[in-house]
């Protein structure tokens, strides 16, 4: 573990590739585990705004989901949560033949709205949990996405360049450039070693 700012990183996102390969999980990401998605305060406002824009891309049984819980809720252990179809997929879940895939950056890639989805999403495998004094940035190791992990391995790419555009989202990229020099420092350490 090491500190950038108020940050607790741990060296495991440093040290393992990932590269998501949704041909071989079909976004199970988005339909395992037993809650919704982390959202912040803020997001909680966003989902509200373009709710109705995404409405029209959602599944019916997402749409029904929403509209009785609403865009976001209050999950088991009182964090602020995307809502889940029967405590399965997230509701904002489409299907693009048999992926699942995000209604939300559909719609934002569709250039419908300008929130791409939850920065929690954006930034899986990669999980950011609040401490008391810092914020925990830690790398979330999941078996479905062994297939991401092969892929990263074989292309070279390690976690924290996979979601580059997420962190420099979430902490800006004086905090991503910090990042880039810690994991220069930890190669040099293990080539001389």
């Amino acid at each position: 573990m090491f500190l950038i700012g108020s940050t607790l990183v741990s060296e495991e996102i440093l040290e393992n590739d990932f590269v998501c390969n949704l041909s071989a999980c079909k976004g199970q990401c988005c339909v395992g585990g037993d809650a919704g998605a982390p959202v912040t305060q803020e997001e909680v406002e966003i989902l509200k705004k373009v709710y109705p824009i995404v409405k029209p891309l959602l599944r019916p049984s997402g749409v029904e989901t929403i509209e009785s819980q609403g865009t976001s809720v209050v999950g088991h252990e009182g964090e602020l949560e995307t809502p889940l179809i029967n405590g399965n997929e997230c509701a904002y879940v489409i299907y693009d033949n048999k992926t699942a895939i995000c209604g939300i950056e559909q719609a934002y890639n569709q250039g419908l709205i300008t929130f791409k989805k939850p920065v929690s999403c954006h930034l899986y495998p990669v999980r950011v949990k609040q401490l008391k004094e810092f914020q925990g940035v830690n790398y979330d190791r999941w078996e479905i996405c062994d297939d991401a992990c092969q892929l990263g391995k074989s292309l070279g790419v390690p976690v924290y360049h996979f979601v580059k555009e997420a962190l420099i989202r979430k902490f800006g990229a004086a905090w991503y450039e910090e990042l880039e020099l810690v994991a220069q420092e930890l190669k040099k350490q293990r080539d001389k070693e």
